[in-house]
């Protein structure tokens, strides 16, 4: 099962930045290579510990929803959401945020399951930890640009 880690620091207040993480129009917002749109459950504004969202995009080509729950929620210092329905057999998003005195550290821990067995496990190794890494990193990248505006 891969698992990427990525770390960023973001010169902002940190109850800024985890606002901005759970925040289903920031999520929009951050993702637009991917087109996805909130489609169920929170569409709009901050998700809460027990929420639920339906994730609309495109992947590859292929147009896919994902329903996302978040499981944990330690305002304004960590929060969990996991895959409940969509492509992977597991996904698990862990994302933290430590207070520094220039601003905030946020990490990001992803771990999923790949379907289809050893095929799954092939294509996680040929292109898809890779395209996972990307994706994390590019939505960090745009949560920082906008915490920091």
């Amino acid at each position: 099962m891969p698992t990427i880690k990525y770390e960023i620091f973001i010169n902002a207040p940190i109850h800024i930045c985890f606002d901005l993480a759970r925040n289903v129009n920031v999520h929009t917002e951050t993702t637009r290579k991917t087109k996805e749109r909130a489609i169920d459950g929170v569409t709009a504004g901050l998700m809460e510990n027990g929420d639920t969202v339906t994730w609309e995009a495109i992947h590859f080509g292929v147009k896919q929803k994902l329903t996302a729950k978040i499981i944990e929620m330690e305002k304004p210092y960590k929060f969990i959401d996991i895959m409940v329905k969509g492509a992977f057999h597991s996904f698990t998003h862990t994302h933290v945020f430590i207070e520094s005195d220039a601003g905030t550290i946020m990490k990001d821990t992803l771990s999923y399951k790949s379907p289809f067995g050893i095929v799954g496990i092939i294509a996680d190794r040929l292109f898809l930890e890779k395209y996972m890494r990307d994706f994390i990193v590019n939505r960090a990248t745009e949560l920082k640009r906008i915490a920091e505006k």
